[in-house]
């Protein structure tokens, strides 16, 4: 009898500004609406009502719902109004540029909503790597200047002394994170994809189903209040 392989646990990656933007829309979004439905008088609950099966479906899409899931054998891709499945040999590359995407040997592009490029944190990180090589460049030549001064050795204890003050600085800046998170995450992914590729468990086919539980209310919102607005 063949023992079953035990289940890899999911990497799961989110993004967390998203997350904390969508609770806070939702809590106004929900807020408005419901002081309509409460104190609205004639037309207004039923159009706030509307209003509240359309938005709240859509804004749950594009901020709490994306998220990236990948195991030993495969990446599931959530996206607004999307689920692929992408087992590690069906993809060619993992890319970045303005968007993060993933690519199918078939040639398909999937957006990653749940990893968003952010140019200022690159440019955070570009700037923190330059810091961090510009003190480690400092510190050697301080050391090379301390080590060649023919003092006595008070002098050069303090010269010494200063050189480990440098030497401190420069590995405190370069322990600190000196890539985007989003950048580091597709290398992470990047690097599963090398491992696993090849590997038997991580074939199959790639598979895509529509999140209706999310479609299916927003249209059902956005009907009502047509409904709604033209019989007015």
């Amino acid at each position: 009898m063949t023992t079953p392989l035990p289940v890899q646990k999911d990497r799961i990656y989110r993004s967390p500004a998203g997350l904390v933007a969508g609770a806070l829309l939702l809590v106004i979004v929900g807020w408005l609406g419901i002081d309509a439905l409460v104190s609205g008088h004639g037309r207004t609950p039923w159009l706030a009502l509307a209003g509240l099966i359309l938005v709240v479906p859509v804004l749950v899409a594009f901020t709490l719902r994306p998220a990236v899931y990948a195991n030993e054998n495969r990446l599931r891709v959530r996206n607004p109004f999307r689920v692929v499945v992408l087992p590690w040999g069906e993809i060619a590359t993992l890319r970045s540029g303005y968007s993060n995407e993933v690519v199918t040997k078939a040639g398909t592009k999937f957006q990653l909503w749940a990893v968003p490029v952010s140019l200022r944190a690159r440019k955070k990180a570009a700037r923190r790597e330059a810091r961090a090589a510009a003190e480690a460049a400092g510190t050697r030549r301080g050391g090379g200047r301390a080590g060649g001064l023919g003092f006595g050795g008070a002098l050069g204890g303090f010269g010494g002394g200063m050189g480990a003050g440098g030497a401190v600085r420069g590995g405190a800046a370069q322990s600190g994170p000196t890539r985007a998170e989003s950048d580091q995450i597709m290398t992470d992914l990047r690097e599963l994809l090398e491992s696993r590729e090849e590997a038997e468990s991580a074939q199959g086919e790639v598979t895509v189903r529509w999140a209706y539980e999310v479609i299916a209310p927003a249209v059902a919102g956005a009907v009502l209040l047509a409904i709604l607005l033209a019989t007015g």
